[in-house]
């Protein structure tokens, strides 16, 4: 049986408050036990993941959550500025095929823990729910915003994705916030999406969201592909103007960590995306007097 489980990781360090926060979204193929039990592909995770204070992982193949648990052992062993947690959701999926969202944070992002939903399926459209969690992050410009993860399906990753729209009304709509980041693995590339299928997606064409990854960016590790699977979408006017121009990327850690394709491909065969959001100042200068 195959699982997958999301996480959301937050880590903020002390010596570094007057810095942006770094939202990724990473889907880190099949990470189970032997990928836990590689101390190479490991360490490599590791200096991706510590570069983010809140990240999306996405696959994660452990019914037991073991592998989930040594990743967070050894996030806070790496490291020590930061003290890792996390969230998690039941197992998410059709038949046999299940993923599992949680979501690590530290106690500087506050969660409101009342305030988890894990979506809407009510027309059956999603192979797994969304997951979304509304977070309280007084260092950042934007003070309350709305995560969604969501890893769609290849087949019907179209479809999925026009639901989302219907996802993020119901969202906004409860909470009364119009400030959500919509992340993850949406396969919105390639031979996945058509030119008549993206008129059909409603957030592809309210220019209220925006789409910070765009359609030219390649978020896959082989060299033989050149797709944008994995996405960052924003709505809401507050926290588009939190977003700091030019942080929204693939992070290319193939070349910034000098690796051979056959090396990153053990680690994963997607390229984390990122977003910076803008420091609150006056918070930051409070705090440090």
């Amino acid at each position: 049986m195959r699982t997958a489980v999301l996480l959301f990781v937050a880590g903020l360090c002390a010596l570094n408050v007057t810095f942006s926060l770094k939202i990724c979204a990473f889907n880190v193929q099949s990470f189970g036990e032997s990928k836990a039990n590689n101390k190479r592909v490991m360490g490599i995770l590791l200096k991706i993941l510590s570069r983010c204070d809140l990240s999306l992982i996405q696959e994660v193949r452990d019914s037991k959550g073991e592998a989930v648990q040594a990743l967070v052992k050894a996030l806070n062993r790496f490291d020590r500025s930061n003290s890792y947690s996390y969230l998690e959701s039941e197992r998410l999926g059709r038949k046999t095929y299940k993923e599992q969202n949680n979501m690590l944070k530290v106690k500087d992002y506050y969660q409101y823990p009342k305030e988890e939903r894990r979506g809407s399926n009510e027309t059956d459209v999603f192979s797994r729910e969304p997951f979304t969690v509304r977070f309280h992050s007084p260092t950042t410009s934007v003070k309350d915003f709305v995560l969604i993860g969501q890893h769609t399906c290849p087949k019907t990753a179209m479809k999925e994705m026009d639901e989302l729209y219907t996802v993020f009304k119901g969202i906004s709509k409860t909470w009364k916030t119009d400030n959500v980041i919509i992340l993850g693995d949406l396969n919105a590339g390639c031979s996945y999406v058509t030119i008549k299928g993206w008129r059909a997606v409603r957030m592809r064409n309210d220019p209220k969201f925006r789409w910070l990854i765009g359609d030219e960016q390649d978020t896959t590790v082989r060299e033989k592909t050149h797709c944008a699977y994995d996405r960052i979408i924003v709505h809401g006017p507050e926290i588009i103007s939190s977003i700091v121009p030019g942080s929204a990327q693939p992070f290319n850690f193939k070349d910034n960590f000098h690796l051979t394709e056959e090396q990153a491909l053990e680690v994963s065969d997607h390229f984390p995306v990122e977003v910076d959001l803008k420091p609150n100042h006056r918070y930051l200068l409070r705090h440090e007097l």
